[in-house]
């Protein structure tokens, strides 16, 4: 097993929003790498809307700057209601079971919940002028706190 690598920048590796995009992103995987050729266009497009996700909170994060950390955080949103929209789409027209469809759209609306939570809490620390570029962010099971290091 890999040395675990820490450092200032990689703090979002411990944001449970950017753990629950990867996780996203494997059972998007999974789902839709049986697809049928016919459908590459989609699954290409599915794939790509959920990796969007985790890659725009990391980058977000690394930015430091808080307009363009909401930005991405606000792109990451954008990406994953592209994919929940299509999530149903394909729920309905049988290329997803009840069973899979169920399990990912769980974990999306946990993952938008979660990163709603994160955009306002940024958002009052912006309105507040609290926010500090070098902070490091620490969840607890109901608030996203920032807490400087």
């Amino acid at each position: 097993m890999a040395e675990e690598r820490k450092n200032r920048n990689r703090g979002y590796q411990k944001l449970r929003v950017w753990q629950d995009a990867q996780e996203l992103y494997v059972l998007t995987w999974d789902a839709f790498k049986t697809f049928p050729y016919e459908l590459k266009r989609t699954v290409s497009q599915q794939i790509a809307s959920v990796d969007s996700i985790h890659r725009n909170i990391a980058e977000g994060y690394c930015r430091r700057g808080i307009k363009e950390y909401l930005y991405h955080l606000n792109v990451a949103l954008g990406s994953l209601g592209e994919s929940v929209s299509a999530l149903a789409t394909y729920h309905r027209a049988g290329h997803l079971t009840p069973e899979t469809f169920e399990k990912m759209d769980s974990l999306a609306f946990k993952l938008e919940n979660g990163l709603i939570k994160l955009v306002e809490k940024l958002e009052e620390k912006q309105q507040d002028g609290s926010w500090i570029d070098h902070l490091m962010i620490k969840e607890s099971d109901d608030l996203y706190k920032i807490e400087p290091t």
